[in-house]
């Protein structure tokens, strides 16, 4: 005979175990201490089983009667298709708990965890925990395998909104990083951000800064040659001109680095955008402002070559440079610390004299080309040592306010 909600309310507690009947297995156990709980009774491989369902009571923390009653068919459904409910269900309670322990959190630390495993550089790492702390206030608690690509879309929308459209695009961008980290170990299926690609408004692309006009150029370096502000400062501007470097490899360099001897600057892996080591030749003029300078910062065996005002154990900012550009009377329009690479770049091969992958070498670009880069062993370093010395002396002849000529474009 059928339960009633009205029977199993009435239904009181014995000395025994209790067991009242709703049909097709389906039973509401009563203990003596009172308790109610569901259980399905049915057979599978010729064997005996019973599957738990629950506390009997009304949702969310029990299971009334309705609800058992649809789990039973349920479980009529899994055994019609050759399935042990018992097992589904303790497979299914599993895969809940891997969901659970397996959160948007979980994974981002993870994934944190093995980029610094990698040798990510102290100043991305500080960009990538700020971008992951910002998907973690929406996504943190989720469980990966449940977040949708309008899920991230929710972290996204904000950032678009208040117009920041390059910061929204990274963190998309290190969302999936996550995902792909999640599929790589076997915990995700997909990367939802996939499905999001032009869903943001895309950044319009700014380019630094940067003097391309040879007289324009010496312009700027007597003007910094003129800078009356702190000697560290002003050797770091004569040097980005010099080198061609990223401003964070400079402001990050270590006496250590340095060979004076060999005139040679090799740049740690660590410090590189492209996690790969670089030397660049030091031509003459380098040479010099380097030991003018060793004097005032050449103090401990890993001393900073840049040391901030308030810490010699850190090195001065970019807006340091870029401030001392302004001071200079130098808008940000006109010109930017890492602007210097972009002259050198336009300048070096308007000259005809260098080839294209001694220039490219020299600011430490990557051959995008993957059949190319296997086969471009060299650093064309000979011709960068030529080239690098050309560049000091260029500089010095416009630095001098000499009448610049054109360049004459090798003919073909």
């Amino acid at each position: 005979m059928a339960l009633t909600d009205v029977a199993i309310r009435k239904a009181k507690a014995s000395q025994q175990l209790l067991k009242l009947s709703d049909g097709g297995g389906l039973q509401l156990w009563i203990a003596p201490t009172g308790g109610k709980h569901w259980h399905l009774a049915y057979r599978f491989d010729g064997k005996q089983r019973r599957l738990s369902i629950g506390p009997y009571g009304q949702a969310p923390a029990g299971i009334p009667l309705e609800t058992a009653r649809n789990r039973r068919a349920d479980a009529k459904a899994l055994l019609r298709q050759g399935i042990d409910p018992a097992l589904y269900a303790r497979q299914a309670k599993a895969a809940r708990n891997e969901a659970r322990a397996n959160t948007f959190t979980v994974l981002a630390d993870e994934f944190f965890a093995k980029k610094e495993r990698d040798g990510i550089a102290a100043a991305t790492a500080g960009k990538l925990t700020w971008l992951l702390a910002l998907a973690k206030s929406e996504l943190g608690s989720l469980p990966i395998s449940d977040i949708s690509a309008g899920d991230v879309l929710r972290v996204l929308r904000p950032l678009e909104a208040a117009g920041k459209l390059e910061t929204a695009k990274r963190l998309r961008a290190v969302i999936g990083g996550v995902f792909r980290f999640a599929i790589a170990t076997t915990r995700a299926a997909n990367d939802p951000t996939q499905a999001l690609k032009g869903a943001i408004s895309t950044p319009k692309v700014t380019h630094r800064a940067a003097i391309t006009d040879p007289a324009s150029f010496g312009g700027l370096l007597r003007s910094i040659d003129g800078f009356t502000g702190q000697p560290t400062t002003k050797a770091a501007l004569q040097l980005m001109a010099l080198l061609a470097c990223r401003p964070g490899e400079l402001r990050h360099a270590k006496w250590p680095e340095f060979d004076m001897d060999e005139r040679v600057w090799s740049i740690p892996p660590e410090r590189m955008k492209m996690r790969r080591p670089h030397r660049i030749p030091l031509p003459e003029q380098a040479i010099s402002i380097l030991k003018a300078l060793y004097p005032i910062t050449g103090h401990g065996a890993a001393a900073l070559v840049f040391p901030g005002l308030r810490s010699v154990l850190r090195p001065i900012s970019e807006n340091t440079l870029n401030g001392a550009l302004r001071r200079i009377g130098y808008s940000q329009d006109e010109a930017t610390a890492h602007g210097f690479r972009s002259t050198f770049s336009t300048l070096a091969n308007e000259s005809g004299k260098w080839s294209v992958d001694a220039i490219e070498a020299a600011l430490a670009h990557i051959e995008p080309n993957a059949v190319r880069r296997a086969y471009a062993r060299s650093d064309y370093w000979k011709e960068r040592v030529k080239l690098m010395a050309w560049w000091a002396d260029y500089l010095d002849t416009l630095r001098q306010g000499a009448r610049v000529l054109p360049f004459e474009i090798a003919s073909a």
